[in-house]
């Protein structure tokens, strides 16, 4: 029997009663003391309210005799709960143990007749990052960094962090208010505001070696960083106009920092306005390459004559 399966069994097993022990457990499914134990911890962890109680012949007793309700699924949430577990594969998105057992629990609650339908969705339906051969098969870049989780505990707790990384072979903290954690060019990103430069600073979760909360007398709100950032505003130097064919494009990817405004009812036409640093290499030859990629559909208003330099350069390597 599968632990899921076996789980279910068991829950459904406690709820019929009013009291049971570890030893009935372990007799009644065959199983050890220790995986007995697991499986009581993880009912309880799952929210049936378990009574411990203690002495000799202590044991377990269900509070009130009550579990809490069953939850139904329709067969559309079935399949968008499913599809939306299919999409998050190879992905780097953390807590992967934690998908992987979910999917698990949901094919463990539905009937056959769902699962088999599932079981064809993942035949037929292919993401990006899917093996088409085999369409189960976890890539090892599915594997977010180790410090991902570690990251979004302390964010939970407080914004207020201090970010060690590596540069080269020195090593540097910062101070910072974090205001973003988001994944960009299959990346992990930290957007921070630097407590003491106050200014913004980005941060590549790869480079990442250490973090911990940052113990400041003086914490600040999210409100007043954004006030403090709001005043610190490049000049824009960078204005584009784009039609259908660019807005399609910018659609399937466009940088974390830029967005458009549409200049009609139907999201047609738009335009972005934004700050392009070309004393940056790194910023230089990605805008670079994104104006290739967002293609012909697009007028330049404003644009740094770096940017244009660069993709002076591209064209020339290109037509080689």
């Amino acid at each position: 029997m599968k632990k899921i399966e076996r789980i279910n069994t068991i829950m459904r097993y406690i709820n019929n009663r009013s009291f049971f022990t570890i030893s009935e457990i372990m007799l009644e499914f065959n199983i050890s003391r220790s995986t007995a134990i697991r499986d009581i911890r993880e009912i309880e962890a799952m929210g049936m309210p378990l009574e411990v109680e203690v002495g000799r012949d202590g044991g377990y007793s269900v509070m009130n005799n009550s579990i809490l309700p069953s939850i139904r699924f329709t067969d559309n949430e079935v399949k968008a709960l499913f599809i939306a577990f299919m999409a998050s594969k190879n992905q780097q998105l953390p807590y992967l143990e934690g998908r992987q057992s979910l999917a698990e629990k949901l094919l463990g609650l539905i009937p056959e007749n769902q699962q088999e339908t599932l079981v064809l969705l993942n035949q037929i339906l292919l993401f990006e990052g899917t093996n088409p051969n085999n369409p189960d098969l976890l890539d090892l870049s599915d594997l977010p960094h180790p410090m991902l989780e570690n990251l979004i505990q302390l964010l939970l707790l407080d914004c207020h962090l201090l970010i060690t990384i590596k540069e080269g072979k020195a090593e540097k903290s910062f101070p910072i208010f974090l205001l973003h954690l988001y994944r960009e060019k299959s990346l992990w990103q930290i957007e921070g505001f630097d407590l003491e430069e106050e200014k913004k600073r980005i941060f590549s979760v790869d480079n990442i070696i250490n973090v911990e909360p940052y113990p400041t007398k003086t914490k600040v709100t999210r409100k007043k960083v954004l006030e403090k950032l709001s005043k610190q505003k490049e000049v824009i130097n960078l204005i584009i106009e784009f039609g259908p064919k660019a807005i399609a494009q910018f659609k399937k990817y466009h940088p974390f920092k830029y967005s458009i405004s549409y200049t009609n009812p139907y999201q047609t036409t738009g335009i972005l306005k934004t700050f392009v640093n070309v004393n940056i290499p790194e910023e230089l030859t990605d805008i670079t390459n994104w104006l290739l990629f967002l293609g012909e559909d697009i007028k330049f208003r404003e644009v740094p004559e770096e940017v244009l330099e660069s993709l002076r350069e591209k064209l020339f390597l290109y037509c080689k």
